[in-house]
């Protein structure tokens, strides 16, 4: 397989893995901590009113999801393990910060969920990459 699409093989399934992951951990936090009747999340205040055990499930999904979704990719893509994984995290984050656009969420919320991405896609490149 040509090293080009290889890479995009990679980052399209780890993306899927991630949005899975993070489908799955989300949906465990709704059942721990179900949201209220009739919360409307695009009110302003809608997210900080949920308690701390929700929003850190959401958090984990976030980082979890891109952690999972780029080690699969960069495994896929050993050689290119960093790009793969940084292509999941980039797609991953994209996608979070378009949550944000949609829906309020508290500023320190905000600033986790990008460093946790972040973190998470670099971390899973540096430990599926290749040893010298």
């Amino acid at each position: 397989m040509p090293p080009a699409l290889r890479t995009v093989v990679a980052a399209v399934v780890g993306t899927v893995v991630a949005l899975v992951l993070i489908g799955v951990i989300e949906a465990v936090g709704e059942r721990v901590y179900p949201p209220p009747a009739g919360l409307d999340f695009r009110a302003p205040d809608a997210i900080a009113s949920l308690p701390g055990g929700a929003l850190a499930f959401v958090l984990a999904a976030w980082i979890g999801g891109t952690l999972g979704g780029a080690l699969v990719a960069a495994r896929i893509d050993r050689p290119r393990a960093v790009t793969a994984a940084a292509i999941v995290g980039a797609l991953v984050l994209a996608a979070t910060v378009l949550n944000f656009t949609l829906i309020p969420h508290p500023a320190w919320m905000i600033v986790a969920g990008i460093a946790g991405i972040v973190a998470a896609a670099y971390a899973a490149g540096r430990l599926a990459r290749p040893r010298e």
